[in-house]
C-alpha cells in the first residue's frame, strides 16, 4: 500500500474496500511510502489502485462488565445475536506485558476436581497449563470439564477464546454454559478456522485485552481458556508467508518464539489479580519434538499430555502421568505427603511400563511376587484415576464426580498401601471417591442373582484383562 505523505505506524488498522469493509493491519513498513499488512477480513472485491483510508489508530476491543455473558468475534462486535453493547470503553489489543515490579511471585495451587490432575499435575494458581495431544484425544473435552468445575467454586471471571477451531464447539459450549448457569460470569471471543489468518492471528490479544480489564481494573481473578494455542502459531505461520518471510525449521515463521512468547507473557500474576491460563496445544501427528510443542512447553507451569494409547483403552481422562509434569510439585508448594504420595505413584507406574514387555512375552505368571503386586497396584491406580465428567453424561450415562484432593490422595494412598488387592480392577474404574468401589462392587453382587448379565459389560471386559 502507497502513501506519499506520513506513513501509518505498524499495528495501525486500515480499511479499504466498496464499504471499507475490508480491515488490514499493518504489519510492516517497506520504505518512506510503502506499507505491507494482512487483511482481517475476507478480501473478495479488493482490486489494485483501491483507497485505502487511515484510522488512525490500532484494532481495539471493548471491555467493562457489559461484556460478561456475551459472544464475541475479533473487532468487539457480538455475535451472539443479543442487544448492542452499552457502558463498554475500547482499548487497543496491543499491551505490553505487565513489568517485573508489578508481578506476584506466590505460588499456590488451583483444584480441579480432577484426580488425575490435581495429584500428579497440580495447576498453579495464576499460572499457564498446557493440555497437549493429537486429534481426537480429548483436549476439548477436558478444557470444558474444568470450566465447568472451576466456574463453581471460583468467584472469577472465565474468558474463553477460540483460535481457529470449529464453530460447532463454540455453539456448544454456548449452550451448555448458558444450561450450566455459569455464563454470567463468562466472556467467549472467537475466530473460527474459516476466517483469515490475521483475524485468527490477533484473536489471541483481544482476549487478553479483555482479561487485563477484569485484573488491572475490577481486581478479579480470571481463567482464560485458549483452544488452540497451536492454531495462534499456524496462523503467524501463515501472515509470516503473506509477508515473504523465509520459512526456518519444519516450515515454521522464523519469528515464533517472540511471537508466542508476546502472546504468553502478558498471561501473569500481579498484586491485584491473577490469570490463570489452561491452554489446549495440538500436537502434530503425536510429535512432541515438534518445534510447535517445544516453544509452548517452555512457557507453561503444567504440561498435561494426553495419550492416545490410554483413549483406546479406555482410560479417561487419557493423562499420561509419566510424561505430564508440573512444577508445583515440590514439597515447599503441595506439602511432604503429597510430593511422596505423587512420587511413589510415578514409582509404580514407571516400574508398570517396564514390566509390560516380559508380561507380553513370557505372561504375568512369570513375574516374581513383588513385580505382580506392583503390576496389581499399578493397573488398580490406572484405573482409579479415571473419572465419569460432567460435560460427557449424555454419551456415558454416568454421573459426572467432582473429587477433593483430599479424597484423591485417600484413595491412592490406600490401593499403594494394598487395601483393595481381593478387589476386582473394574469395581475401581470410572469412580469418584475410593468409597465408592466397595458400592459398586455390593451393587454387583446384589444385581446377579437377577441377571447373568454385568453391570457395565464394556467395561468388564476391557479392563480385566491383563496387557498381554
Amino acid at each position: 500500500m502507497c502513501f506519499e505523505h506520513e506513513l501509518p505506524p505498524i499495528h495501525s488498522l486500515l480499511r479499504a474496500g466498496k464499504d471499507d469493509d475490508v480491515a488490514i493491519e499493518v504489519m510492516a513498513q517497506s520504505d518512506a511510502h510503502h506499507v505491507r499488512g494482512i487483511a482481517l477480513t475476507p478480501t473478495q472485491g479488493l482490486a489494485r489502485g483501491m483507497q485505502v483510508k487511515d484510522t488512525e489508530g490500532p484494532l481495539q476491543q471493548p471491555v467493562g462488565k457489559a461484556i460478561l455473558s456475551r459472544m464475541f468475534d475479533v473487532f468487539g462486535n457480538t455475535i451472539d445475536h443479543g442487544p448492542p453493547l452499552e457502558n463498554v470503553q475500547w482499548r487497543s489489543v496491543h499491551n505490553e506485558p505487565p513489568s517485573l515490579l508489578r508481578r506476584s511471585t506466590h505460588s499456590e495451587v488451583f483444584e480441579t476436581g480432577i484426580k488425575a490432575i490435581d495429584v500428579l499435575t497440580p495447576l498453579e494458581r495464576g499460572g499457564k497449563a498446557g493440555l497437549f495431544g493429537g486429534a481426537g484425544v480429548g483436549k476439548t473435552v477436558l478444557l470444558t470439564e474444568m470450566i465447568h468445575n472451576m466456574i463453581g467454586h471460583q468467584q472469577g471471571v472465565s474468558i474463553f477464546c477460540g483460535i481457529g477451531e470449529r464453530s460447532r464447539e463454540g455453539e456448544e459450549l454456548y449452550r451448555e454454559m448458558k444450561a450450566a448457569g455459569v455464563l454470567p460470569n463468562m466472556v467467549m471471543i472467537f475466530a473460527q478456522m474459516n476466517e483469515p489468518p490475521g483475524a485468527r492471528f490477533r484473536v489471541g490479544h483481544a482476549a487478553l485485552t479483555m482479561a487485563e480489564y477484569f485484573r488491572d481494573d475490577e481486581h478479579r481473578d480470571i481463567l482464560l481458556l485458549i483452544d488452540n494455542i497451536f492454531r495462534f502459531i499456524q496462523a503467524g505461520s501463515e501472515v509470516s508467508g503473506l509477508m515473504g518471510q523465509m520459512p526456518s525449521r519444519l516450515g515454521y515463521q522464523p519469528t515464533m518464539s517472540t511471537e508466542l512468547a508476546a502472546l504468553e507473557e502478558r498471561i501473569a500474576n500481579t498484586e491485584s489479580g491473577a490469570i490463570t491460563s489452561l491452554q489446549a496445544v495440538y500436537v502434530p501427528a503425536d510429535d512432541f519434538t515438534d518445534p510447535a510443542a517445544v516453544h509452548t512447553f517452555s512457557h507453561l507451569s503444567a504440561s498435561i499430555v494426553l495419550s492416545r494409547k490410554r483413549a483406546s483403552e479406555g482410560l479417561f481422562p487419557a493423562i499420561d502421568p509419566l510424561q505430564s509434569s508440573s512444577k508445583m510439585v515440590t514439597p515447599g508448594i503441595v506439602g511432604e505427603h503429597h510430593y511422596n504420595l505423587a512420587q511413589a505413584i510415578r514409582r509404580t507406574l514407571a516400574q508398570y511400563a517396564e514390566l509390560k514387555d516380559i508380561i507380553a512375552m513370557l505372561g504375568l505368571e512369570q513375574l516374581s511376587p513383588e513385580d505382580r503386586k506392583i503390576v496389581a497396584r499399578a493397573r488398580q491406580l490406572e484405573r482409579f484415576l479415571t473419572q465419569p465428567f460432567f460435560t460427557t453424561e449424555q454419551f456415558t450415562n454416568l454421573s459426572g464426580k467432582l473429587v477433593s484432593l483430599e479424597d484423591a490422595l485417600d484413595g491412592c494412598e490406600r490401593i499403594l498401601a494394598d487395601e483393595f488387592k481381593d478387589m476386582p480392577e473394574s469395581a475401581l474404574y470410572m469412580i469418584g471417591a475410593i468409597s465408592e468401589a466397595q458400592e459398586k462392587v455390593d451393587a454387583s453382587h446384589h444385581k446377579k442373582p437377577h441377571s447373568d448379565t454385568k453391570e457395565h459389560p464394556s467395561e468388564e471386559t476391557a479392563h480385566d484383562i491383563d496387557d498381554t
